[in-house]
């Protein structure tokens, strides 16, 4: 049976000492996370995914989730229990605002918060994780009227939230949708058509489900600029917040899926249901890129969930699988082999996705730090460099953390051996979860494509020629420090290798277009890497400033795994350089019909 174990100490040092979360205590909400009050919050977390989500995880897997002849559908064994403990702790509104009944804390804690969840199950903590994502489109773009009617039981838990975007023959291309909105006269519309791939869109585990919808207007623009954004709840909601009369939406059938067979992926039928416009019409994706955000950043933290348990789970095999003799002499003699982690093929496999847990935790904590900023803080300049940051990280985030998550899961299982494509250990649900975050919220080439096209020349490339400074600044205020100079060094040539990406786009993508295509993956990668190796020189000075003031065997560690990643991995920045420079030609040399 695979265990978890929510990786707190790790969530505390980076918070306290890497990034000096309390120097923030100007931020709204912050100051109420005293470091007892934030410490105490992260422990509860971690209880509550250890010993109520964790040993759900593979129940989920085996028993999946049930759809009735009447269109309900039942969560697995004790799903719902768990769940209820979930709302019941306040963890639904931990970071939303006290007007609405949420603990107005940093969302910076919440994100901690949802690695452990993810970690220990990943399919059950996507319902709650759905709905923080609804509640944040609600609270940006919703009227008074939408956010005191809905958001409050929303907080509570008792209602759960989706996003409903795509449909069988669309979906990254919205524009293509067909569902349509047709005005009731009454201030309300009646909205037709059919969504697939919708996450708990139907389940037993709240007593309303509240949908946000993209549909077209009957007249509307074509393509995205005819797109609006409605709010459809299952049960219609009378005025005193009570639940009313059921709403004509309902579960057609549930997809049969590879992983995350614990959560209730939906084909959603709306036949006339009533729903209300959220924000204004044919605005409608400007709204629900609000919930998207959120939900890439949440997808990238699932990623890394899942390489967190895939590696805790390999590392205790290693540590007691018997198999043959270290190269430089037994290490347990008294055995009849060695525990296979005294080999280095073992060792480099593991610690390469420690390396990347370690660096890609550390960079979802900054990019969730930036998102407070950027809503709590008064400073107009601060907003913005903190807007820039979420812009120009979100698809790294999402499109790195999925990739190397499940690249990491599946590296994790290798450590079994054919023990590991046996379902009694739990590591094939790792892969098979991990596998949709790559797919869901935007596909990885999306991504890339995103990062690329949109957020790399947005404010003529302010975004990047900020983080470029900041991490340039960074070596050069640490490159005389002997302690330092194994990660400024390799950081220094990582860096270059990205301000040559970038230069070399500048100068080729423009009148080629395809060239941006065929080199947007290998660059996101790119940026990503330099991204946590960014992350790994400031763990490393804090390491060192903790090891200054007194012995320590975990900043001992972690100097290790740093160097490791400065030795091993990110030198991979230079193969990505070279690739994105091969250009397009050969990418797009054959005809279709070649293939």
């Amino acid at each position: 049976m695979p265990s978890y174990k929510a990786p707190v100490e790790d969530v505390l040092f980076l918070l306290n000492d890497v990034f000096g979360f309390h120097r923030y205590d100007n931020l709204r909400g912050f100051s109420d996370a005293s470091p007892d009050v934030m410490e105490a919050v992260l422990n509860e977390g971690a209880k509550l995914a250890e010993t109520v989500l964790a040993p759900l995880n593979a129940v989920g897997d085996r028993e999946g989730c049930i759809r009735h002849p009447d269109g309900s559908v039942t969560t697995p064994k004790g799903f719902k229990a768990a769940y209820d403990a979930y709302a019941g702790g306040g963890w639904m509104g931990l970071s939303m605002p006290e007007a609405y009944g949420g603990q107005a804390l940093p969302h910076t804690l919440n994100t901690a918060i949802q690695e452990f969840a993810s970690g220990a199950n990943l399919a059950l903590g996507m319902y709650p994780g759905l709905t923080q994502g609804a509640m944040a489109a609600l609270l940006v773009h919703g009227s008074e009227e939408q956010k005191a009617l809905y958001l409050p039981k929303m907080v509570e838990g008792a209602w759960t939230g989706t996003m409903n975007l795509t449909e069988p023959h669309c979906g990254t291309d919205l524009g293509l949708l067909k569902t349509k909105a047709v005005p009731n006269g009454d201030g309300s519309y009646s909205l037709t058509g059919t969504k697939i791939f919708i996450s708990a869109g139907e389940h037993d585990l709240s007593e309303n489900i509240i949908h946000l919808v993209i549909a077209r207007i009957e007249g509307a623009p074509a393509g995205t600029k005819g797109i609006s954004l409605f709010v459809v709840p299952k049960f219609l909601v009378n005025d005193d917040g009570s639940v009313g009369a059921r709403n004509p939406v309902s579960c057609g059938s549930l997809e049969h899926k590879m992983g995350i067979h614990g959560n209730s992926t939906c084909v959603m039928n709306y036949d006339g249901a009533k729903g209300w416009l959220v924000g204004q019409e044919n605005r409608g994706l400007n709204a629900m890129f609000v919930m998207m955000n959120e939900a890439r950043l949440a997808v990238g933290v699932q990623g890394l969930g899942q390489s967190e348990v895939a590696y805790q789970n390999a590392v205790a095999y290693a540590r007691d699988r018997l198999q043959g003799r270290s190269l430089t002499g037994a290490k347990a003699p008294e055995k009849a082999a060695d525990p296979i982690i005294v080999h280095p093929d073992v060792r480099r496999t593991l610690m390469g996705i420690r390396a990347f847990n370690e660096a890609a935790r550390a960079l979802v904590l900054w990019t969730a730090l930036q998102a407070d900023i950027g809503h709590r803080s008064d400073d107009a300049a601060e907003r913005q460099s903190a807007d820039d940051h979420m812009g120009l990280m979100t698809p790294v985030v999402k499109g790195v953390l999925t990739d190397k998550g499940f690249a990491n899961a599946v590296e994790a299982q290798q450590m079994f051996g054919g023990h590991g494509y046996i379902e009694e250990w739990g590591m094939s649900q790792f892969v098979r979860d991990a596998r949709i975050a790559m797919i869901y919220e935007g596909a990885n080439g999306i991504q890339a494509m995103d990062l690329i096209g949109r957020k790399l020349p947005k404010d003529g490339g302010r975004a990047m020629m900020s983080f470029l400074g900041e991490v340039q600044t960074f070596i050069k205020d640490h490159g005389e420090d002997d302690g330092m100079k194994p990660f400024v060094a390799p950081l220094q040539a990582g860096l270059n290798d990205l301000q040559g990406a970038t230069m070399w786009f500048m100068q080729n993508a423009f009148s080629k277009p395809d060239n941006a295509g065929a080199g947007a993956t290998d660059y996101m990668h790119l940026l990503g890497l330099v991204a946590m190796g960014y992350m790994w020189a400031r763990i490393a000075k804090a390491a060192l400033a903790r090891q200054a003031e007194a012995a320590s065997d975990a900043m001992a560690a972690k100097l290790v795994v740093g160097r490791f990643y400065m030795e091993r991995m990110l030198p991979e920045t230079a193969t990505r350089l070279v690739r994105i420079k091969a250009g397009s030609e050969t990418t797009m040399a054959l005809s279709a019909e070649a293939f």
